[in-house]
This record gives C-alpha cells, sequence and structure tokens, in this order.
C-alpha cells in the first residue's frame, strides 16, 4: 500500500508530506499512526534541525476524513490524535507547516500543532467544526485563539467562514504568504536557514516560549534567566568560525 505520510530527508533536515493525494490528504487513523511513527523517529534523530510538513497534490488537507467519521472511526484511545498532535507540537525543533489549496478543520488543526505556517497565495484556511455538529477535540479550542486571539477564533470556529491567505497573514494565523509558483523554492529556503542554526538553541527555544507563554512579564524574565541552558557545544566553533571571516 502507498504510503500515507512520506518522509524525504535533506542536508539538515526532514520534509513530511500527507501522501493521500487522490482524497486531498484526508485524515484517517492510518495516516495518524503514520504521522506519529514519523514524529517519534524524528523527535531522537540529531541529524534532523528542522522539520517542514506539507501536502502532496493539490493541497495539504481538506481535513479529518468524513467518511471514517461517518463510519465510526476507531482510535486507539481517547484523545489519541489530540495526543499525536501534542507529540508533534513538544518535538525539540522547529516544525513548519506548508500549507498551499485547502487546509479546513482537523487539517487547520495539525497546522496550528507546527510551530508556525507559511501558506501559498492559494492557500484556503476554515474551521468547519460547525456545519457538520462537531466539536474540537484535536486541540482548537486551545491553539486557535492563542494564535490569532479569542474574538478572531470565535468569529472563526461560529461562522464557519473559508479564509484565503492574504487573510491569514493579517489576522496572524500563517506568518507569510507566497505565490504558489514559488512555494516550493520557499520552504526549501526557510528550513535550510532554520537547519543551518543552532539546534541547541532551537531546543531551548521552544522551551522557554512554551513553558512562559501567558505569564507576567516579570516572571517570564526570572523563568528565563534561572533555567537558561547556556551555551551550546557548537557556540565556540560558530563564534571562531564568524570572527575568522
Amino acid at each position: 500500500m502507498k504510503a500515507l505520510v512520506e518522509r524525504a530527508d535533506y542536508q539538515g533536515w526532514s520534509l513530511l508530506s500527507l501522501n493521500r493525494p487522490e482524497k486531498l490528504n484526508a485524515l484517517t487513523v492510518p495516516l495518524f499512526h503514520e504521522l506519529r511513527g514519523h514524529i517519534e523517529a524524528l523527535r531522537v534523530d540529531e541529524n534532523v534541525r528542522c522539520v517542514m510538513l506539507r501536502g502532496a497534490g493539490k493541497c495539504f488537507s481538506a481535513g479529518h476524513d468524513l467518511d471514517d467519521i461517518a463510519n465510526g472511526e476507531e482510535v486507539p484511545s481517547l484523545g489519541w490524535h489530540s495526543e499525536t498532535l501534542r507529540l508533534m507540537e513538544k518535538m525539540p525543533k522547529p516544525v513548519i507547516a506548508a500549507v498551499h489549496g485547502h487546509c479546513y478543520t482537523g487539517a487547520l488543526e495539525v497546522a496550528l500543532a507546527c510551530d508556525f505556517i507559511i501558506a501559498a497565495d492559494n492557500a484556503r484556511f476554515g474551521d468547519t467544526h460547525a456545519k457538520w455538529a462537531l466539536t474540537p477535540i484535536w486541540g482548537m479550542s486551545q491553539r486557535l485563539p492563542r494564535r490569532v486571539g479569542i474574538a478572531t477564533a470565535k468569529r472563526l470556529m461560529f461562522t464557519a467562514d473559508i479564509i484565503d491567505a492574504d487573510e491569514a497573514v493579517r489576522i496572524g494565523l500563517a506568518e507569510t504568504a507566497v505565490p504558489l509558483t514559488d512555494f516550493d523554492h520557499e520552504i526549501e529556503a526557510v528550513a535550510t536557514r532554520i537547519a543551518a542554526n543552532s539546534p541547541h538553541t532551537h531546543r531551548a527555544n521552544k522551551r522557554l516560549l512554551e513553558a512562559s507563554e501567558g505569564w507576567p512579564i516579570d516572571a517570564g524574565l526570572q523563568w528565563e534567566i534561572t533555567e537558561n541552558e547556556g551555551l551550546g557545544a557548537d557556540a565556540q566553533d560558530r563564534i571562531a568560525a564568524f570572527t575568522r571571516r
């Protein structure tokens, strides 16, 4: 059977591709099983300093496979999807969502579990839980308001409106929108720039940012001082390489 999630490795970074293009990469339990396996492997792979997640074919993903929902899909445990996305979110290296085409509901929950989103100019985002009388269970109610603010999250969740890439950037859902013709080049360039930087600093930054999110600034500043991980093993080599230029 064709893989549902494919991994390709480049210099210092990996590309994960949701690979059900004939079904617009609709999300199923088998796909999540494969995604989770790759996440667990990438977490401990010291050769990978950045992960880029995208969809094969026409889009990132049309969302949770409604046929699976209708057929009463069997999951290993309550909250298993959410747990899988949390494992990805807590990976000690940057994980970027590269979104083109559809990114709806469950797919948006997947993208929100990444550190940030790069959008192609044909990307379309939306939360359609309300359209189908469903309720979030993969993290929408927690991550969306943290990304865009609670009022904007309510607007998107209540209306089930679909927004384009420019609007996603405007509200802070995506970080940038690039022409689809430049999309492959752009995500490779971003991943390469991130992979060139220190994995020690990436780990520390992710831990510090997550631990102190929403704290009063004085508490956050104290946390940064007391929990600082200091210089990485590659610090002196990096500094020496710069000063010799």
